[in-house]
């Protein structure tokens, strides 16, 4: 017995409607969230890794486009972390559809001197946009320790590495760097199915 062509038109119609409907929801919700758009005048601050609620987001600079900041009316706390400066950090409120600028100042931080005797980790890690722990530390993002005359220097000895990104699995290692010792780190994150990214201790 034939099939009524009117069923096999339905599931169309549904479809039809069902994108009509998370269409309208995706404007609906670009209405309520707000931009945050961050800005820095050089390398420091655009390199400079980005948390917002306590959640890296990515370094400073690729933080637009497709990757831009949207959240959730209310205020919220940002924080920019970059070696060897102090972490610049605001509490930002926002209204539903409002964008706001920041801008970005990283101040040296005090005291800090590189070691009289160095060793270099250089990188290669996919996704290289991951954020770079040393010793617990945020250092910078991978892809500022990979490729020609890229590399991170570190006073040599004992290192607790790890390589984190949100929606993959942190990538963690303990290296014993001799003095000058130049020493290659490589490897590919494994997607997780969460998309928090739990700080090294």
């Amino acid at each position: 017995m034939p099939v009524p062509t009117r069923s096999c038109a339905l599931p169309l119609v549904v479809l039809t409607l069902l994108s009509a409907f998370l269409a309208t929801v995706a404007f609906a919700e670009n209405k309520v969230l707000g931009e945050l758009e961050l800005a820095g005048s050089s390398d420091v601050e655009r390199t400079s890794g980005v948390w917002v609620d306590g959640q890296y987001l990515g370094y400073l600079k690729e933080l637009k486009g497709s990757k831009k900041i949207l959240l959730l009316p209310g205020t919220h706390k940002v924080s920019v972390r970059q070696n060897g400066y102090q972490e610049f950090t605001r509490d930002v409120t926002l209204q539903p559809g409002e964008k706001q600028l920041v801008t970005v100042t990283m101040v040296k931080a005090q005291g800090y001197v590189m070691p009289a005797v160095t060793s270099e980790i250089k990188m290669s890690i996919n996704p290289d946009r991951a954020a770079v722990f040393l010793d617990g530390q945020f250092v910078g993002h991978a892809g500022e320790f990979g490729g020609i005359g890229k590399s991170l220097i570190v006073a040599p000895g004992h290192r607790k590495i790890s390589i984190s990104l949100p929606g993959y699995n942190t990538f963690n290692s303990e290296i014993d760097l001799a003095p000058n010792q130049k020493f290659v780190l490589k490897t590919d994150l494994v997607k997780s199915g969460s998309p928090d990214m739990p700080e090294p201790k």
